[in-house]
């Protein structure tokens, strides 16, 4: 059944100082919120799982408070961004996940600044969107975080058992950055609600850390540490500052200070879970009501939907096409699609921690250091059905065929070592896995997980490399393009490009470091994020509650690969952006600790680059045995014609828009001025 929604537009306002974008005309911005009420009786929200009558079901829906008429009411901010004339625009709509409540795809479709309050002109960036005539969509679907900075909430309704606080243990775990940190929230982000801890005695809870992600555990006694938070005011007599210990249900403060790059381990009884689940549904019911025509709708004709996400709302689509929210639950019991098709970025092989008790979903997914046993990385991680050899279970994310949307699915270098991403394309055992025709994936090779708009120059850090400074976001514009002729016109886009087993692109750790060149000074990765199949309890996955913390460990683990690599160190296989083509050093998707956070380890999703040598007499120096810049490209003319003719064959492929092969090219430029080439 569906949600009843209703929608309050709170302030419509003229986008972009009243720009004429293309056919599209004149932009407005909506903001507002929406009201959605649900019968938790219904059979999809609570009494049905996934392979029952096939509509999800949302954990603790039936433990949330209802409404005089027996409902459950929760709410979500809403934004907007459509032309003006809703008939000029191209009867399509992007809905963007929103990464952690924060507006994304402006920056990264529309080259624009980060601006969770877009507005004017300069918020436009190219316009691309807008001149290609889409409604924006933004919705708070994540519903443990805090106001501030412009995020989009949803106010998800705490769950109870008759009005007592449910229980139950939370695991969380923090590492400082830097020297000096004290106090962490125990959600261990400002911008998340922490789970209250039940008790403020520390002898009812167990703090640890330990070195790295596989070190032993070394307690910390519970007269060290304390359920507390700081406050700080300055001295009566203006001398120095004042500070005060508090206590609080909310934080954890280590008098000492956390170690620098330590990872310190918290297991404590909480309560008070938020019913987080409802994100899930909020978009499906808000994405179909916008879908269908009425007098309520202020979009119009839509005709095509399409999701895009990277990172954790990339995870957050996967996660709400694998259950079952793709299905539409409109009045009319058609059971469409909601998302004609969908575009996960940087989302590795994981899906979302959501649809569960006490979930932490701000969190960041298991890495090798970080979060290591998040439950994030669970079977299925592949489109495609297969076996997993661990348990027998067979899955798929892609398992209805009248409702699954068309897949896009992109990843870096970087989510092949630190985000398992070999698993969205190998079995469980570590061979090919042949897609669905409905699927197309893309490594976009040596890049990082995050890359900015524009080309800058590379920084260091936390790193112990430079940052890798590889642009990529122009394929996000063609990949939209191809998603919508795809759905629209059945125009399949350019097929996969990922590294294969059968052709020696995509191998274990051992054979890529056989193969990555002696850079004079390179420290390189043990390996790749190992994910070890692991035990959350038997209620975790039918039930959304985890009972074992932490989880128990099997001893088994999935195989997973990584991109071999050229003799520049580079990737072999997958999409080459013209800076990887026509490369200035060797871009990498890991880059490492500095000794004082973990030296050896991986460090976060951050990728390396380590320039070539300038000149000839550089190499002999040095003894790098890659070739130099000016071997490559004599002259500055030379490194950008280079650039030029790769976004062209990209541009020719249907990779890259015709309209970015000039943007590439005068990125070149600025980039080659800053390099010693002679005049």
């Amino acid at each position: 059944m569906p949600t009843d929604l209703q929608i309050s537009i709170e302030e419509r306002i003229g986008f972009a100082e009243g720009t004429s974008f293309a056919a599209a005309g004149a932009y407005e911005r909506l903001t507002g919120r929406v009201r959605f009420r649900v019968d938790p009786n219904d059979c999809g929200p609570n009494d049905c799982g996934p392979n029952d009558c096939g509509a999800p079901k949302i954990v603790d829906l039936d433990l949330a408070p209802r409404d005089g008429d027996g409902r459950v009411v929760f709410w979500a901010d809403l934004c907007i961004l459509k032309p003006v004339d809703s008939a000029r625009g191209n009867g399509r709509l992007l809905f963007d996940y929103g990464n952690r409540g924060n507006k994304r795809c402006l920056q990264f479709f529309n080259d624009a600044l980060v601006n969770n309050r877009p507005l004017s002109l300069a918020d436009a960036g190219n316009g691309f969107l807008m001149r290609r005539g889409y409604s924006v969509v933004w919705l708070g679907w994540q519903g443990d975080l805090y106001p501030g900075d412009g995020r989009m909430l949803l106010e998800a309704p705490l769950a109870s058992q008759g009005g007592a606080p449910i229980t139950g243990k939370v695991r969380v775990e923090y590492t400082a950055s830097e020297a000096g940190v004290r106090v962490f929230p125990l959600s261990g982000l400002a911008v998340a609600r922490s789970y209250p801890t039940t008790s403020l005695d520390t002898g009812k809870a167990r703090l640890t850390r330990r070195r790295y992600a596989d070190s032993q555990r070394q307690e910390i006694p519970a007269s060290d540490w304390a359920f507390a938070r700081l406050e700080q005011s300055r001295a009566i007599d203006g001398v120095g500052l004042d500070e005060a210990i508090v206590a609080s249900d909310s934080h954890i403060f280590l008098p000492g200070g956390f170690e620098q790059g330590w990872i310190y381990e918290l297991i404590y009884e909480a309560k008070d879970p938020l019913v987080l689940g409802l994100g899930h549904l909020a978009v499906r019911d808000l994405v179909s009501f916008l879908k269908r025509e009425s007098a309520e709708n202020p979009l119009g004709r839509i005709e095509k939907a399409y999701a895009w996400g990277r990172s954790q709302t990339g995870r957050a689509i996967r996660d709400f096409v694998y259950l079952g929210f793709n299905v539409d639950a409109g009045a009319d019991g058609q059971g469409g699609r909601v998302f004609d098709g969908v575009l996960p970025h940087v989302a590795g092989g994981g899906k979302m921690w959501l649809n569960h008790r006490f979930a932490l979903p701000t969190i960041l997914p298991g890495q090798e250091y970080e979060n290591h046993e998040a439950p994030v990385d669970r079977f299925p991680f592949s489109y495609a059905h297969s076996t997993d050899h661990l348990t027998g279970r067979e899955d798929a994310i892609l398992k209805r065929p009248e409702s699954d949307p068309l897949v896009i699915h992109t990843d870096s270098a970087t989510e092949y070592w630190q985000r398992r991403a070999s698993l969205v394309h190998t079995d469980s055992e570590g061979r090919d896995l042949p897609q669905p025709d409905g699927v197309r994936l893309y490594l976009w090779s040596s890049s990082q997980h995050y890359a900015a708009a524009g080309i800058t120059q590379p920084t260091r850090g936390k790193a112990l490399h430079l940052q890798n400074p590889v642009a990529t976001s122009a394929f996000f514009r063609a990949n939209l393009d191809n998603l919508d002729r795809w759905a629209s016109e059945g125009k399949a886009p350019p097929p996969s490009r990922v590294p294969l087993v059968a052709e020696g692109s995509l191998v274990p750790v051992e054979h890529w470091r056989a193969q990555f060149p002696e850079i004079p000074g390179r420290v390189v990765p043990r390996a790749p994020s190992q994910l070890e199949l692991l035990d959350y309890g038997p209620d975790f996955d039918t039930a959304g509650v985890i009972t074992m913390h932490p989880p128990g460990r099997s001893g088994r683990h999935y195989p997973i690969l990584v991109p071999q690599v050229d003799l520049d160190g580079q990737d072999l296989a997958g999409v080459h952006a013209p800076m990887v083509q026509a490369p200035l050093g060797t871009a990498l998707g890991w880059n490492l600790r500095q000794p004082e956070n973990g030296l050896g380890a991986l460090l976060g999703i951050t990728g390396a680059y380590l320039p070539f040598p300038f000149s000839d007499e550089e190499a002999l120096q040095s003894g790098d045995p890659r070739r130099s810049v000016l071997a490559r490209y004599p002259d500055a003319a030379a490194y950008v014609a280079a650039i030029r003719s790769h976004a062209e064959s990209l541009a020719a492929e249907g990779l890259l828009l015709e309209e970015d092969v000039a943007r590439a090219a005068a990125a070149a430029e600025r980039w080659a001025a800053s390099l010693p080439f002679a005049n």
